[in-house]
Parts: structure tokens; C-alpha cells; sequence
């Protein structure tokens, strides 16, 4: 096998294998680390697909994490005070069904998207960053002046969503159910980019004339790929809002957006399993060097600038010892 392959085998096995270690040494903290890692690798596979294939530089895909966050929220709190959302000119009954609100999460987190990227993918360079950004901070801003769904405080939910067969309360058990979205969504990352699709969506990427020449349009391209990528985004913050059930006005922010950035710098931009490998070390740098000071994440800028200067494939890339994998 090539080395890349041993990579990726290695850390799905770590991140298998770990939780079931401090499961076995009662240690509910860790597992929800690592919980957290996972989610945080699918909302950077998320963004890579944008990103990483599309080329697209977004800035603002908080707004699906977001977006999937408060999906959860809003339908979790009507099924736990048994009351109806009828704010809008359709009622909507909450639940506490985990696979209905991920697909809730990720209907709309598509929808969202496609509006986006339809004005966003009219610009490009800077002003595509810039329309982004400024979509998320409207949704965030929205958000904090949202009182029926505590507004700036938050929303807390009593207690996880159902999944047939599993208790979600318990931490081990509700981590496999995020380990088994994980490998669905690096399954269908991966099929897809290998895909006609995959492959006309890099070849618009690297040369938007060539692409046009055998009558495709890279603007359909790009639009299909911010779609999923939010989609997949949107996913990843309905299963972050359960893990805390909470959600807040600041699964929108930039800030948010900037560290999702990170996970896929760290990792490897254009890499299927990159942006796992840069999840999963961010969370052991906050967790390891954010026990040392509250500034810890100085020691993470000199880490990503280090990447990004002489790891241009990322850390996966760095170990794997090839610049792209897909170029």
C-alpha cells in the first residue's frame, strides 16, 4: 500500500481505537474530545470540497454550521415544551428524531448554499471571500437579535436527540454515531470526487476555458460543489449542537469560519482525509497546550504559518510525501 493509504488507515484506527480506550478507563472527557474532533473533520471535509476541489476560498461557512446547529435547536426545543413552530406561515412540529433533523439540517443548509453561492459565485478573488463573510455575519447578527430562541445567550436542550437503538446520553455510544457519519461522508467525498463530476469540477478549477470548450459551464460546477460543501457543513453543526445541546449565535461567527479554515490547512487542502488529520490535531493542540495558557493559540498561528510555508500539501501531505492528490 502506499504510504498515504497506511496514513489514513492509521487515523481512523486512532480515532477508533481511543475512544474505546478511555471508554474502558472511564474517561467520558476524552471520548467527548475526540467527538469533537470528528465533528470538527466533517465540517472541514465539508469546506474542502469547496475549497479543496472547487477552489473556492469561502469565508463565511459558519453560516451552514450554524445553520445546522439551530435546525437542531429549534426543532429539539418545540418537541421538548410540546409546542408547534408557527412563527411562519407554515407550522412545523418539532422532534427530537436525529437522522429526520440531519436531513432538516441538510436540506436547508443546501438551500442556503445555492442562494450564496448564486449571488457569491458572480465575483471572485477577495469579493467572493468578502460576500461569504458578510452572509455569515448577517445570519449571526439575525441570530443574536432572534429573543424567541434566546438571542444572544443561546438555546440549551434538556437532553440529546434520539437515535433507533442507541442512548445518546451516553458518550461512547453517541461517538459512534458521529465516527459512522464521518466514514459516510469521507465514503461520499471521496466517490464524488473521483467522479465525472469530481473530475470536471478540477479541471474547471485549474482551467475555466478548457472546460468550457467540451460545453460545460463552471458556474453550474461551482454552484452543485457549494452546495454539498454547505450541506455537508450543516451536518456537522446539527451533530456539534447536539454534542453540546446548546446552540449559540456564535456557531455563525468568523471565528468559527476561520477555524474550519484551519482544520483544512492543517490537514491538507484537497485531500479527501485532510481536513480529519488537521481537526484531530487542533483539538490535541487546544487541549495539550491550552492547559499551558489562554494565549495558546499563539502556539497555533506559528504552527499554521510553518504549514503554510513549507507544508504547502499540509501535515497529511508533508507525511504522505505528495504535494496535491489530485492534481
Amino acid at each position: 500500500m502506499q504510504r498515504e493509504t497506511w496514513m489514513t488507515l492509521a487515523l481512523l484506527a486512532i480515532l477508533l481505537a481511543f475512544p474505546l480506550w478511555a471508554w474502558s478507563a472511564d474517561e467520558p472527557f476524552l471520548i467527548t474530545l475526540t467527538t469533537r474532533a470528528v465533528i470538527f473533520a466533517i465540517a472541514g471535509i465539508g469546506l474542502n470540497f469547496a475549497l479543496g476541489f472547487g477552489g473556492l476560498v469561502s469565508f463565511g461557512h459558519a453560516a451552514f454550521f450554524g445553520l445546522g446547529g439551530y435546525a437542531m435547536g429549534v426543532l429539539a426545543f418545540h418537541a421538548q415544551t410540546y409546542t408547534a413552530l408557527s412563527e411562519w406561515p407554515f407550522t412545523i412540529e418539532g422532534t427530537r428524531s436525529m437522522p429526520l433533523i440531519w436531513l432538516v439540517a441538510i436540506s436547508l443548509s443546501a438551500l442556503l448554499a445555492v442562494v450564496i453561492g448564486a449571488l457569491s459565485l458572480r465575483t471572485s478573488g477577495v469579493y467572493f471571500i468578502m460576500i461569504t463573510l458578510a452572509f455569515a455575519q448577517m445570519l449571526f447578527y439575525f441570530a443574536i437579535s432572534w429573543p424567541a430562541y434566546g438571542g444572544e445567550d443561546g438555546l440549551s436542550i434538556y437532553v440529546r436527540n434520539a437515535f433507533p437503538g442507541l442512548n445518546t446520553m451516553d458518550p461512547i455510544q453517541f461517538y459512534a454515531i458521529c465516527y459512522g457519519v464521518l466514514l459516510a461522508v469521507l465514503a461520499f467525498v471521496h466517490r464524488a470526487a473521483r467522479s465525472p463530476f469530481g473530475l470536471m469540477l478540477g479541471a474547471a478549477r485549474q482551467n475555466e476555458q478548457r472546460v468550457q470548450a467540451v460545453g460545460q459551464v463552471p458556474y453550474r460546477l461551482y454552484l452543485t460543489a457549494f452546495a454539498i460543501s454547505g450541506a455537508i457543513t450543516g451536518l456537522a453543526g446539527a451533530l456539534f449542537a447536539d454534542l453540546n445541546r446548546f446552540v449559540s449565535p456564535t456557531m455563525f461567527s468568523w471565528q468559527t469560519s476561520g477555524e474550519i479554515m484551519v482544520f483544512v490547512i492543517l490537514g491538507g487542502v484537497g485531500r479527501v482525509f485532510g481536513p480529519v488529520a488537521g481537526a484531530a490535531l487542533f483539538i490535541l493542540l487546544e487541549y495539550t497546550l491550552g492547559g499551558l495558557s489562554e494565549f495558546w493559540h499563539i502556539y497555533l498561528g506559528a504552527i499554521l504559518l510553518g504549514v503554510v510555508l513549507f507544508a504547502r500539501g499540509g501535515l497529511y501531505g508533508l507525511i504522505a510525501g505528495r504535494e496535491v492528490a489530485h492534481d
